[in-house]
């Protein structure tokens, strides 16, 4: 198949980008869209060219480096999958398709799709972690845990981190992916310990960093790749909420 690229090309943070095109004509269907860029690279370094750098790693949704603006849509018009599981299938012959790196002022561009996402790394680092002594793993039936609890952070637990949700608000809010980790350990006895300073923590360093308020658009859900509910700022709002007024009781 053909496709016609419009790729974000910005060489270094200090310099300006703009897009530029490129024209591929022996595109396989079942290459996974990162593959195709690979077969781009591929063909830009027998050309001399500098070849597009673009964020991955394992290639199967788990990792959540992959992540760009693909037609105005971060990771693309699949629902439920990231970039790197979305195939060339999806674009009909002749397409022309215009790739950009996340568009918010807490990831700045890096270079061509690549963006600083280290601030997500700082908001986990303050608090989306277990620091107390749990001991070894327990036996299963040891520590009871709720079918509805342990559904409830499996499915926060699946959040990979790789940004789409803020790139798509018109906030630049993360509080989906805050969210996620506050509720996955704020639902089990392992991380109820330290809840409170959890969630006052990541809260406090997501402001800090930049990121805005959640309006409830619900955008983030909607091109998350794990499909993240919305329930997740709920309870982040809930978990918030209770450490303050705790606080103030001290």
């Amino acid at each position: 198949m053909r496709v016609r690229l419009k790729i974000w090309r910005q060489a270094s943070a200090d310099v300006p980008g703009s897009l530029e095109t490129y024209d591929l004509d022996d595109v396989d269907p079942q290459m996974s869209f990162l593959e195709m860029l690979d077969h781009l690279n591929e063909t830009l370094a027998e050309r001399g060219e500098r070849a597009v750098v673009f964020d991955h790693d394992c290639r199967e949704g788990i990792c959540g480096q992959c992540g760009v603006f693909i037609n105005g849509r971060p990771h693309g018009p699949g629902r439920g999958v990231a970039t790197c599981q979305l195939h060339m299938r999806s674009f009909e012959d002749g397409s022309t398709i215009v790739i950009e790196p996340w568009r918010a002022g807490p990831f700045p561009v890096l270079c061509d799709l690549v963006t600083d996402r280290g601030a997500f790394d700082r908001i986990v680092a303050s608090g989306g972690f277990v620091s107390v002594h749990t001991g070894a793993a327990p036996e299963a039936n040891a520590v009871l845990v709720s079918k509805r609890d342990a559904e409830e952070a499996f499915d926060a637990a699946a959040c990979i981190g790789c940004g789409a949700c803020v790139a798509v608000c018109k906030n630049a809010s993360a509080m989906l992916f805050v969210g996620a980790k506050v509720s996955h350990l704020a639902t089990l006895p392992q991380g109820r310990t330290e809840r409170s300073a959890r969630a006052l923590n990541m809260v406090e360093t997501m402001e800090a960093e930049g990121f805005g308020g959640c309006t409830q658009t619900g955008a983030c859900e909607v091109v998350c790749p794990k499909e993240i509910s919305v329930r997740t700022i709920a309870r982040l709002n809930f978990e918030y909420l209770r450490a303050r007024l705790l606080r103030s009781l001290r």
